[in-house]
């Protein structure tokens, strides 16, 4: 037998989940690692993936809001990783870049999916969060549908999240009445304390019955003047608390919708209110707005390099770690943004 050589560990999606996901639908392959076959082409040996929330959808059979994945395939993914071999003269070996190489250690990509990346002011794994998808879909979710104007409220559900937490600062740096909600005190105290919202609702705290009405109450002592602009990443109980609390004219951004992503239904309990109050709600996928990422990432890169906008990771060791991980991040296991170390 010959000497052991490095292969390309990766996971692929193997069977469908029957509502909720399961390890079983994952498994760990090894292969070769690919080599360069056409002019243009470059390895990347990946760094760091991302896990996401929109990932469970892709593993259905149906249309969920992005095409689904096909199985026994590579799990698809962000991805952060220094080239390793390059045909391409704008990408040489060496330069680290941010792509969608999915759940591997090693991927070929032809240069048109990778952007270079500066690694000395911002970390690499940030470019997978703050600095990058999340952090674009909170700008253009904020920007260019609640479009928040100085004085008004803005509440942001999963808001320790990678994607909540980047909307919350932005908002506040707009001048906004900001509030969070979030799943327990450790998460809340880190929405007000380090990322400066005016005030978080801890969602796990309310049980029996009427969780909604709890809700309820709770929105409206922290937002006495009522809500302007709402990003969802949740529905169910939170998202229908929200609406009953939506002034006039009100904007939700329609981000995500963590309630229905097992396939059970998710009802709305007050659509009235959408013409009572003739509210705008609009949903959104970022990479359909590609033309806006230079300057959306323009602007978070500043602030995170001046220190204005603030960011939490939680750092899983390990592709093997993935599976289970984004089975946790749909339960609101992890702490801000989720990312494997390769």
């Amino acid at each position: 037998h010959h000497a052991a050589h490095a292969m390309n560990k990766q996971v692929h999606l193997v069977k469908r989940p029957e509502g909720t996901a399961t390890a079983d639908c994952f498994a760990l392959v090894e292969t070769e690692i690919p080599t360069l076959s056409a002019p243009g082409q470059v390895l990347v040996k990946n760094s760091f993936m991302s896990l996401d929330p929109y990932m469970r959808g892709r593993m259905n059979a149906t249309h969920s809001y992005s095409k689904p994945q096909e199985l026994n395939t590579v799990m698809l993914g962000g991805t952060v990783g220094e080239v390793v071999a390059s045909n391409n003269d704008k990408f040489p070996v060496g330069t680290h870049v941010v792509g969608h190489l999915g759940w591997q250690q090693y991927g070929v990509n032809d240069g048109s999916m990778l952007m270079p990346i500066d690694i000395s002011v911002i970390p690499e794994s940030v470019y997978l969060g703050a600095v990058g998808m999340p952090g674009v879909t909170a700008w253009y979710g904020l920007n260019k549908i609640i479009e928040p104007k100085a004085g008004e409220t803005v509440v942001v559900s999963a808001a320790s999240g990678a994607v909540g937490s980047v909307v919350g600062q932005l908002a506040k740096l707009a001048g906004c009445h900001v509030v969070g909600i979030a799943g327990g005190p450790a998460k809340c105290e880190h929405v007000t304390k380090d990322l400066g919202f005016d005030a978080c609702i801890d969602y796990k705290q309310f049980t029996g019955e009427n969780i909604e009405g709890q809700l309820v109450a709770a929105i409206k002592a922290a937002a006495p003047k009522g809500v302007d602009g709402y990003f969802e990443n949740v529905g169910g109980d939170i998202g229908n608390a929200v609406l009953k609390c939506m002034n006039a004219f009100g904007r939700i951004a329609v981000c995500g919708w963590i309630d229905s992503y097992d396939g059970k239904p998710s009802l709305m309990t007050s659509p009235i209110l959408i013409l009572a109050q003739r509210l705008l709600i609009k949903g959104f996928i970022v990479s359909e707005h590609l033309s806006l990422w230079p300057q959306a990432l323009q602007e978070l890169g500043a602030l995170v390099a001046t220190g204005k906008l603030k960011y939490r990771e939680t750092v899983l060791e390990g592709l093997e770690a993935a599976p289970e991980g984004l089975l946790g991040l749909l339960k609101g296991a992890n702490f801000g943004k989720l990312v494997v170390k390769l």
